[in-house]
């Protein structure tokens, strides 16, 4: 009976060192809106964490519940720079619901990989990237001239949490589902799903592919990275780019911010676009506010794709054409434009139809609109 209970108390020790180790700083998250907001990643500002434990260890600390001592999945971001930018963490907070975490010493625990993003050079420059719901890739300077040349964003479809980029380009199939997915998106001289290009005299000006690429952070909860656009004509103006693509784990979307660069002007128009399908009845949404969608036909048993962007204002208009959905705005010089895009695929089993795909896109948007907030505190 004794043996018993030295290892009883053994276990519940052990089991509960989180709840003994030093507390390093205090974290509230609070959501002040009236949504759940599921699997959310949250920035805290890694400087107001020094600030409070200059000494820490970021190889040895924990972040967990202070309700109830559960770890919660971490990530440092760096945005491409040596030092620490933010502390990015992964969990779901209620409406109007605030949670308390504690950052303490200890050994972290191993976490899942939920997105993941790579230069492919051994397929032409692709570069690609993917979460635990969704995967996409864009292309690059050695895919030019050739008949596989496209220049929007490509869509792979998925029905695993599983990274399955590596797996699949090793396969060198991934045009067949083997059962978590497959790419039957065609994107060909389009914005494909969701890309942007200058939209000057009325017409889509493609600057080509990208010549250069810089990854920022990898996962396990961000991915971020840059691709990099030399000067090209858009009708007499030579205009580059920079674009920087983030993924976080448990969206369907992106977020992209483009600066274009250009001389003799101080803003241009730009399109963000989305393919069209061959079927008389386009599935669309185009909300005056910014919210653009399409859901596509089904493409035989491949399945659905939804794709969707959220603008940073009204746009200036929105335009069909016979090949693509555009979402007209200005993009000023040496400026930012960001925006969101994304994508979602019906056999993955959680957004099936247009209903749900527009909701989530107009609740994104919403949500974008009244963030959670965060505070850092001593104990």
């Amino acid at each position: 009976m004794k043996r018993i209970l030295t290892l009883t108390f053994a276990l519940l020790f052990v089991g509960n060192l989180h709840a003994f180790a030093q507390i390093l700083a205090k974290i509230v998250i609070n959501n002040k809106s009236t949504s759940l907001r599921k699997d959310a990643v949250v920035e805290v500002p890694w400087s107001e964490i020094v600030k409070l434990a200059p000494t820490i260890d970021t190889a040895n600390f924990i972040v967990v519940q202070q309700l109830n001592g559960q770890e919660v999945a971490h990530q440092l971001e760096y945005k491409g720079l040596r030092t620490v930018q933010n502390l990015l963490v992964q969990l779901t907070v209620g409406a109007d619901e605030q949670v308390m975490l504690q950052v303490k010493k200890g050994k972290p625990s191993p976490y899942d990989t939920k997105t993941y993003a790579r230069f492919v050079p051994e397929r032409k420059d692709d570069f690609a990237w993917e979460n635990n719901k969704i995967a996409f890739r864009m292309y690059g300077k050695a895919l030019e001239n050739t008949k596989e040349n496209a220049h929007g964003i490509d869509v792979w479809a998925k029905r695993t949490a599983k990274m399955v980029i590596n797996d699949r380009y090793k396969l060198d199939k991934y045009h067949i589902d083997h059962g978590d997915g497959l790419d039957y998106y065609h994107v060909g001289k389009t914005l494909g799903a969701g890309n942007i290009a200058p939209y000057v005299a009325d017409s889509v000006w493609y600057l080509g592919n990208f010549t250069a690429y810089k990854v920022l952070d990898n996962g396990p909860l961000r991915s971020t990275f840059q691709l990099v656009y030399p000067a090209a004509n858009a009708n007499g103006l030579a205009i580059s780019a920079v674009k920087t693509i983030t993924i976080d784990a448990g969206s369907q979307m992106n977020k992209i911010a483009h600066v274009y660069t250009f001389n003799n002007r101080t803003e241009i128009p730009v399109a963000v676009g989305f393919i069209f399908r061959n079927e008389p009845d386009k599935l669309t949404l185009t909300d005056p506010d910014g919210v653009v969608g399409y859901w596509e036909p089904a493409h035989g048993e491949d399945g659905i794709t939804g794709v969707g962007a959220i603008l940073p204002s009204k746009p200036t208009s929105y335009v069909k054409q016979k090949k693509q959905l555009l979402a007209i705005s200005t993009a000023k010089n040496n400026q930012p434009f960001i925006y969101y895009a994304g994508a979602a695929w019906n056999k993955a089993g959680e957004i099936t139809n247009k209903e749900q795909w527009f909701n989530y896109l107009k609740n994104y948007k919403r949500d974008l609109a009244a963030p959670l907030t965060v505070k850092v505190s001593k104990k």
